[in-house]
């Protein structure tokens, strides 16, 4: 950031001295907006940036992490954004919606399905909310229950 703030002092004070040495005697001033040097593609990303940490109220070690990463062009997806697109395609798949969904979603992005075991309490949630999903009631959701705690 200061180093930013030193290169845009310095881009200013180069154009005032640039303009003054170049600029004939009897020639009119040129418009303010002229002599204006337009934003790099880093102090637009600057701007930008900028913009993204503010709307996610990131303050100190944070947003420097965040700063940085994002002026760097670093757009990879960290490991909890794709397992929030593998568990928005998996709910969809089973078509779940409202309270059965957030259920889902609590379970598949609190656990870690690469390196835990899935638990007969995670396979239980997910069973009863496919099952709520379904609308099944009785016999049909025991059968169904049964099956899906099996597999």
């Amino acid at each position: 950031m200061k180093k930013l703030l030193t290169l845009i002092a310095l881009t200013g004070a180069l154009s005032v001295t640039l303009a003054q040495t170049t600029a004939a005697p009897a020639a009119t001033p040129a418009p303010a907006q002229a002599t204006a040097a337009a934003p790099t593609g880093q102090q637009n990303r600057m701007v930008t940036c900028n913009k993204e940490a503010g709307a996610k109220n990131l303050a100190g070690e944070p947003r420097k992490a965040f700063m940085k990463s994002c002026l760097s062009g670093d757009t990879a997806q960290t490991s909890q954004q794709n397992r929030m697109v593998t568990c928005n395609k998996e709910a969809g798949e089973k078509a779940l919606k409202g309270d059965p969904r957030k259920a889902f979603m609590k379970t598949c992005l609190s656990s870690d399905t690469a390196t835990a075991p899935v638990t007969q309490q995670s396979k239980m949630t997910s069973c009863n909310a496919e099952a709520t999903a379904k609308a099944l009631k009785g016999d049909e959701r025991k059968a169904f229950m049964s099956t899906c705690l099996k597999g």
